[in-house]
């Protein structure tokens, strides 16, 4: 899978660290929504397209302004 786009949530601790991706094999997408850094827990579900990856990904973010978008 790769990541397609990346967001977090601006806060660099283990315990406040958010992070929300979305990611693609160019047939399926999935969302990956994890807390607390890069050896934290997560969650990861599938989705029928690129819209509705990017609504997940929005919902999981819940519009909070300190969201930031991370480019490759």
């Amino acid at each position: 899978m790769i990541v397609e786009e990346h967001w977090w949530n601006g806060d660099a601790t283990k315990r406040g660290r958010r992070d929300v991706y979305i990611r693609t094999d160019g047939q399926r997408w999935e969302v990956q929504a994890q807390i607390g850094g890069e050896h934290g827990r997560s969650e990861v579900l599938e989705c029928s397209s690129q819209s509705s990856a990017s609504i997940l990904a929005g919902a999981w973010r819940g519009g909070n302004p300190a969201w930031r978008e991370l480019r490759r």
